[in-house]
């Protein structure tokens, strides 16, 4: 077995993990088995040639092979963004994205890339145990315009404990993860008829412009092409 043959196998051993290389054009060339069951395809060969804008809802999939193209182009990595995965057979969850250019003989020939699903936290950690109080009350006031700070005053912290305390927990700072429960609060409200501005001011978002810049950078389309794929979807 070579060097991307036993990557390759790795992954496929990770069900919170999804793995994909793809070639110059974007195009997939490998996907682990986590990626393949969220897509709905039974084997890799009905993925492989495709690209992302063939396998994800219109919008999303622009989101990502422009994503794909800029690390191609650029020959940067992107790395840790965190992001709301949508995918076709229904699953959605907060992740934390790389991709990364994949080079030989000093020319960028494609990319390769991981999505780490974001799960609660262990309940049995001493960590836990002394942050519990105060994370549910920022969930309880995530839309209010709490600060990092006031989280800090909250915990008895400073704020450099709580960053620590809080990413070690969380795989995310406090900053983002108070981002992250704002944009979840918006989600489950696309689902009523206020207005998008409106819901971005209730998520806790200082104006629409701000709301539907954060929303598009995480979750990959607009807060009203959230809605109407939710419609079409239902």
């Amino acid at each position: 077995m070579d060097l991307l043959s036993a990557h390759h196998a790795l992954f496929d051993r990770l069900p919170d993990v999804v793995y994909f290389s793809k070639d110059a054009e974007g195009r997939y060339t490998h996907a682990n088995q986590t990626l393949l069951q969220r897509l709905g395809f039974s084997d890799l060969k009905a993925l492989m040639g495709k690209t992302a804008t063939e396998v994800f809802p219109a919008q999303l999939g622009e989101h990502y092979w422009q994503q794909d193209l800029q690390v191609i182009r650029s020959g940067a990595s992107m790395g840790d963004m965190l992001e709301r995965h949508l995918f076709p057979n229904g699953e959605s969850g907060w992740c934390l994205s790389v991709k990364h250019p994949i080079r030989e003989d000093g020319k960028v020939r494609g990319i390769v890339g991981i999505s780490r699903d974001l799960k609660g936290p262990s309940t049995q950690s001493p960590v836990y145990q002394r942050l519990a109080g105060s994370l549910a009350w920022a969930r309880q006031h995530c839309t209010d315009p709490i600060s990092v700070a006031d989280l800090a005053q909250h915990a008895k912290l400073s704020v450099a404990q709580l960053e620590r305390h809080v990413l070690a927990l969380l795989q995310l700072t406090p900053s983002r993860w108070l981002l992250s429960l704002r944009l979840e609060y918006a989600l489950g409200q696309l689902a009523s008829d206020r207005t998008v501005a409106q819901i971005g001011l209730d998520s806790g978002f200082t104006d629409h412009s701000a709301f539907s810049r954060a929303f598009r950078r995480h979750v990959g389309i607009s807060p009203s092409d959230f809605r109407l794929l939710k419609t079409a979807g239902a």
